[in-house]
């Protein structure tokens, strides 16, 4: 057991020490590698040292390289162009009507790059090209703006506006077709470098030639709606009133409205937003010019015949005003031209309120007859036709009345210090066009001044021509009616409303003139009673008084009183019987009317007078020549 033992652990003992007898080999090595590379480290600074010059030298020779590359690339470049100009040249010299716009506009648009890149150089080699280029680039905005032009002017006539007016049309416009070449022609007319210095910095070249072919197109089209504007408001006789829609101006604003909106619609499609307004004023200065010049030539017929034909400013004014603000809406240009052109039409529309006024004045005030059977004049029908003429125009004389004052149109002076104070160059508001309350109440005030004007000139003119009292009244009252039916008959009774009253007035007025004359048969038929002298006077069954008892207790002194009381009656009543009948000129409803107040005032009186006194002649008819009923009678035919 125990050598085994022994064995065993001889054997252990001889495998150790093989183990260390290795771990020695190893550590042997170690040492080896470590001191190698402890020499490799030291032996590596002097490579280092001898790399450091040649490093540097390529890094120099690398930097060097990059930049010679850059200059031959810069080179390549600045010869570039130089080397292209043979092929710009080709397509500058052909035109754009060869070689097509796009391909035109490019090659402008590379001579252009190509000049900057070269004029930022600045070296001599390219000064040529550089005067070759800018050469190029000034022929080829020329084609182009022959190309612009052409464009423009092909198959462009001027158009009939009544043509497309009376047919409700569109007016023309250019083709899309057409408005796209004119587009990219106007895009780069109106670059920096293509812009003229001889030109107005608001308007490119594009913009000049559209505007000069374009605004002869509108000014010729509509030449002969000016031409007809003028000769139709002439054309009628010296004292007639004006009537709305005669004068072709209506017709020639909106065929101007109609064509501008068109051009408006060109304009838009072939320039930018930016120049949308720019190019719209310039294309319409020419048409506007003519228009305002129309406008004043119509302004001198006006002020010519201001009473007759002031009617034509305010129609214009409305007319204008209108479109004015529309075109104002949709291009925002225009809106100082068309209040410009208005100016002198609206001053002479505000004094025509003062001068309508003073005209009745002035009309009656140069009278020197009036006629004998009382009869109304054929002016107060024409003061009354101005009146139904001019509510036809609310909008314009509400502004103008505005303007002027309430009742300030009664003196000229007031109105023209009105248009000094209130002178405007700017068209009215959207406000100021429509008609509000208060500007309904002015015109209704200037009416009934100026109806109140005619009547207290006629009142006067009568008392002085006239002076009898009787035709004088009935005088003023067929005058009276004549306004009354007038107002009747129209739109004057909405306008005035409770106005109208005033008119009543003086109706009035003329028949207490007119039933004066009748107070001469009604004071014949007043008799005086004495209760203390007598008794009551008897009366009959039917508690009628009997006349005969009446007659019976008079004295034959009061008796011939009462036969010269029917006497006189007879005699006066007769008269002025007949003169109602056949010595005056009534309107119908004025004889009725007068009729029936005579019957009021006489038929009472002469029923009590006759109960009392008829006997007085014992029905013989000397005395007493009419009964109840014949009077009646005679006062019925009276109407």
């Amino acid at each position: 057991m125990n050598k085994a033992r022994n064995a065993a652990h001889a054997e252990e003992s001889a495998e150790v020490e093989v183990l260390f007898a290795e771990a020695a080999k190893f550590d042997l090595i170690a040492k080896k590698i470590q001191a190698s590379l402890g020499r490799m480290k030291n032996g590596d600074q002097p490579l280092k040292d001898a790399m450091k010059p040649i490093s540097s030298s390529t890094q120099s020779l690398q930097v060097m390289n990059s930049n010679i590359d850059k200059i031959l690339e810069s080179i390549d470049k600045m010869l570039g162009p130089s080397e292209d100009k043979g092929r710009e040249e080709r397509i500058i010299r052909a035109g754009p009507e060869k070689v097509g716009l796009p391909d035109y506009l490019a090659s402008l648009k590379r001579i252009e790059r190509s000049l900057e890149q070269m004029s930022s150089t600045n070296l001599r080699v390219n000064q040529q090209t550089i005067g070759d280029f800018n050469e190029l680039l000034g022929e080829g905005n020329n084609r182009l703006q022959s190309l612009f032009r052409s464009i423009l002017s092909e198959k462009l006539h001027p158009v009939e506006p009544l043509h497309y007016l009376t047919k409700e049309i569109p007016f023309p416009v250019i083709k899309q077709e057409k408005a796209t070449k004119l587009g990219m022609i106007d895009s780069f007319l109106s670059s920096t470098t293509a812009r003229d210095a001889s030109y107005s910095s608001r308007e490119s070249l594009s913009i000049r030639i559209y505007a000069e072919i374009r605004g002869a197109y509108l000014s010729g089209s509509l030449h002969n709606l000016s031409a007809a504007s003028i000769s139709t408001s002439k054309r009628k006789a010296s004292d007639e009133i004006y009537r709305q829609g005669t004068s072709g101006i209506g017709t020639y604003a909106q065929g101007l409205e109609g064509i501008f909106s068109a051009e408006f619609g060109n304009i838009s499609a072939i320039f930018s937003r930016d120049n949308w307004g720019v190019a719209f004023d310039a294309t319409c200065r020419k048409a506007m010019a003519e228009f305002a010049k129309t406008l004043r030539e119509l302004n001198m017929h006006i002020k010519q015949n201001l009473a007759t034909d002031c009617f034509l400013a305010y129609e214009i004014l409305e007319i204008v005003t209108s479109i004015g603000y529309r075109l104002d809406q949709l291009s925002g240009q225009l809106k100082l031209p068309f209040a410009d052109a208005l100016k002198p039409i609206k001053e002479n529309a505000k004094s025509s309120l003062a001068e309508l006024i003073e005209d009745v004045r002035r009309r009656v005030s140069s009278m020197q007859t009036l006629p004998a059977d009382g009869s109304a004049i054929p002016f107060t029908t024409d003061v009354m036709n101005r009146m139904q003429t001019m509510i036809m125009y609310p909008q314009s004389l509400g502004s103008l009345m505005a303007s002027v004052g309430d009742g300030n149109w009664n003196s000229l002076a007031a109105v023209n210090a009105s248009s000094n104070t209130n002178s405007s160059t700017s068209l009215p508001s959207l406000k100021s066009i429509d008609v509000g309350a208060d500007d309904s109440q002015l015109l209704a005030h200037y009416i009934v001044d100026t109806i109140e004007t005619l009547l207290t000139s006629l009142d006067a003119k009568s008392r002085s021509i006239l002076k009898n009292k009787f035709v004088s009244g009935v005088f003023m009252a067929n005058n009276v009616a004549v306004i009354e039916r007038m107002i009747r008959s129209s739109d004057l009774s909405t306008v005035l409303g409770n106005a109208a009253h005033k008119v009543e007035t003086w109706r009035k007025r003329g028949t207490s003139a007119y039933l004066d004359s009748w107070r001469e048969p009604c004071s014949a038929l007043m008799d005086v009673q004495y209760t203390s002298r007598h008794a009551r006077p008897p009366s009959g069954n039917n508690g009628l008084i009997d006349s005969a008892a009446v007659i019976k207790q008079l004295g034959s002194k009061d008796k011939e009183t009462i036969k010269e009381k029917f006497k006189s009656f007879n005699t006066s009543f007769d008269e002025l019987s007949a003169r109602h009948n056949k010595g005056l000129q009534m309107e119908r409803e004025v004889r009725s009317q007068l009729a029936r107040e005579v019957a009021a005032m006489i038929e009472p009186l002469y029923a009590r007078f006759w109960d009392r006194y008829h006997e007085i002649d014992k029905g013989k008819g000397k005395y007493v020549k009419y009964d109840k009923g014949n009077l009646a009678a005679v006062l019925a035919s009276l109407g």
